[in-house]
């Protein structure tokens, strides 16, 4: 599916937010997409996202629930992915909403920063409980500069949430704001949902890379980095409530490595208070590899779990 795109260019924040209404289309069938570069985040690489609206947006009065992805650049457009391919997050919003009777939600895909998507990704607390010798293999894993992945989940919880409100008719609640990323962003998506409980209600960690680091060089598991991410979990689950978290994984290539970490995981959530299939899920997918097409395949199954 392919939605028409308006691409703004790279400008200041103020001119950026201000630009949006104008650049809307009339006539929509599939959605628009905004994509918009350049954008200053304090302490954060330039940021670029991508904005896709909902057929009919701008010809109706509707407030809309939000959600936020990571790595957009491989979310709705293969000439823009890094891999020409994409998970058709459009497509599957769509689906979403006719198979739901629901109406879509407004996502908001912020692009990966390139060579510093690691240190962005990676939640700071587990780096930061890292042995010596781990934390070695990140920097390697990574490019050794700072991490800065509190810096960019405050940033979409505060600033980037604010001025999408602001500018769109949103509903602003955490039930009506969800975050989904795979891999890295499976972790920071993770990390969004614990440290910011009152601004995501739902998330959706896609073949998480619980590994931290290359996994090749750490056998079947690496019980420090296991370790950390039980304690990271333990200290911010916190109160169920409403809220709703997936876990998913396969077992080719890269997700090969994943399913003992889950296990470990999915054993922790289980001796919580938190209700399996209702607060929250882990799915594993039987041959199903670490790239975009395998979790564009099962994106409609996450959306409407997660979205429910």
């Amino acid at each position: 599916m392919h939605t028409r795109r308006t691409t703004l260019k790279t400008i200041a924040a103020s001119g950026l937010w201000a630009a949006f209404p104008a650049a809307l289309s009339a006539e929509q069938t599939r959605g628009h997409l905004l994509d918009c570069a350049g954008i200053t985040a304090p302490h954060l690489p330039d940021q670029r996202i991508s904005i896709w609206l909902p057929p009919g947006y701008d010809m109706s009065a509707k407030r809309y629930r939000v959600l936020y992805m990571h790595d957009a650049q491989n979310l709705f457009d293969p000439a823009l992915s890094n891999f020409s391919k994409v998970w058709a997050a459009d497509k599957a919003m769509l689906g979403h909403a006719v198979s739901t009777g629901e109406d879509p939600w407004i996502i908001v895909g912020i692009w990966s920063p390139g060579a510093d998507r690691y240190r962005q990704y990676m939640p700071e607390p587990a780096y930061d409980a890292a042995s010596p010798e781990l934390r070695e293999k990140m920097d390697a894993f990574g490019n050794g500069d700072p991490i800065v992945s509190k810096q960019y989940i405050d940033w979409i919880a505060g600033i980037l949430k604010t001025r999408i409100d602001r500018h769109f008719r949103t509903l602003t609640s955490a039930r009506d704001t969800a975050i989904i990323g795979s891999s890295m962003g499976g972790l920071i998506s993770l990390y969004a949902f614990l440290d910011h409980p009152n601004t995501f209600g739902r998330a959706g960690c896609v073949s998480t890379h619980w590994p931290g680091t290359a996994p090749q060089e750490v056998g079947d598991v690496d019980q420090e980095m296991l370790g950390i991410w039980q304690s990271f979990i333990d200290k911010r689950l916190g109160q169920a409530g409403n809220r709703r978290l997936w876990f998913d994984h396969g077992d080719a290539t890269l997700d090969a490595f994943y399913p003992p970490y889950q296990a470990a995981i999915d054993a922790q959530m289980e001796a919580t208070d938190w209700q399996r299939g209702t607060n929250w899920e882990s799915r594993f997918y039987p041959g199903a590899e670490h790239e975009e097409n395998a979790w564009a395949a099962r994106l409609p199954e996450v959306l409407n779990w997660v979205l429910s």
